[in-house]
């Protein structure tokens, strides 16, 4: 039975025994056949990798396909826009890390000087001025096993979206893109063997992983900067249930700027691509979120994310998981990832119908 990276799961594998959280909460039974869904729902819990049984089936990459025939994701990575995007992008990935190095060995106490650290990411923002086409942007240059630094760089514009979609103040938004930046900084104190581990991580190394929260908050402590920075390293993987770490803090002990946080930073790693396909479709993940979620984040800060996120599609086509293809035409709010969808002559609304989901958008 070989044990497979969750990053590498490919639909159709079938899962060869029970897969438990570390917390030992059962996430998916033995002989479950394996979906996007449950691939999501594997990368939801933090599941590095799962043992499959060795005649489980495979999936093949995507074939091109001509201008005419190509998906949603396919006709952006053809655009311009999305070209001049990944080109910036990849250059503010590289300037991001000497940056960071440089603020290693700064001495503590010294001022952080934060419009630096802004400089690339308001580049890539002047150049892209819809929020929503940031989204379309990030999930369509997803590189499976993304290195720490693009993850950041991900978080950071995704923060800063959700910042304006809360109608914060621009000098709280600009703080919110900070945190997100530096959000995961504690990880270059993680031994590399650990945190590129191709297999299962020892219940020992998974303790080492945690430790990037309180390492990250020790890396910023003593600098000069906001404290809403500090407290997004150190509290990212908090939830308002309690459930998080390091602290276990429940809602009322969280800092609204990591709530945020936790936010973009758990929909980046959930919208990362695969080698064998584009990203989730975003109802996918949004089912996720609605359905085990909702206690774990502020319903203040996830339920605005979501109805952004999803009142961008409307109008867009979609394929539906029973084969027909339809264009969204409403969004039912008390159920965010089943919305309405018009399919010929006739109206299907996801929310009445058990099973049925969007599968794609086309």
């Amino acid at each position: 039975m070989p044990r497979i990276l969750t990053q590498n799961l490919i639909p159709g594998m079938v899962v060869a025994e029970d897969v438990y959280t570390y917390n030992n909460q059962l996430v998916l039974l033995k002989d479950t056949e394996l979906t996007d869904k449950s691939i999501t729902k594997l990368e939801f819990y933090s599941i590095i990798s799962v043992r499959v049984r060795e005649d489980s089936a495979a999936a093949s990459s995507p074939e091109d396909l001509p201008q005419d025939e190509m998906t949603y994701s396919q006709r952006i990575k053809a655009s311009p826009e999305y070209k001049e995007f990944k080109q910036n992008f990849e250059k503010s990935i590289d300037e991001f890390k000497g940056q960071v190095n440089t603020l290693l060995t700064t001495s503590k106490g010294s001022k952080v000087d934060t419009d630096s650290l802004l400089m690339d990411t308001n580049n890539i923002l002047r150049r892209t001025p819809s929020g929503l086409k940031i989204f379309d942007m990030l999930h369509n240059m997803r590189m499976y096993d993304d290195p720490t630094f693009a993850h950041c760089m991900n978080v950071a514009l995704i923060c800063h979206v959700f910042g304006q979609w809360l109608n914060m103040p621009d000098r709280d938004v600009d703080t919110l893109t900070v945190a997100g930046l530096l959000h995961d900084v504690g990880k270059l104190k993680i031994p590399e063997q650990i945190l590129g581990k191709p297999a299962r991580l020892t219940d020992s190394e998974y303790q080492v992983i945690k430790t990037h929260t309180v390492e990250g908050y020790n890396i910023l402590k003593d600098f000069d900067m906001d404290e809403h920075i500090k407290n997004a390293a150190l509290m990212h993987h908090e939830r308002c249930d309690g459930s998080g770490y390091p602290l276990g803090l429940t809602s009322e002990r969280i800092d609204d700027f990591a709530k945020i946080v936790s936010i973009a930073d758990v929909y980046d790693a959930m919208t990362s691509a695969r080698v064998y396909r584009g990203p989730l479709c975003p109802f996918k993940v949004i089912e996720i979120f609605e359905s085990e979620g909702l206690q774990k984040y502020d319903s203040k800060y996830i339920l605005t994310f979501l109805e952004y996120i999803v009142d961008s599609y409307v109008n867009n086509r979609v394929l539906l998981s029973n084969g027909l293809e339809g264009d969204i035409v409403l969004i039912n709010k008390l159920d965010l990832s089943h919305p309405m969808v018009h399919c010929g002559s006739h109206y299907i609304d996801l929310s009445h119908e058990h099973g049925l989901y969007v599968e794609a958008i086309l």
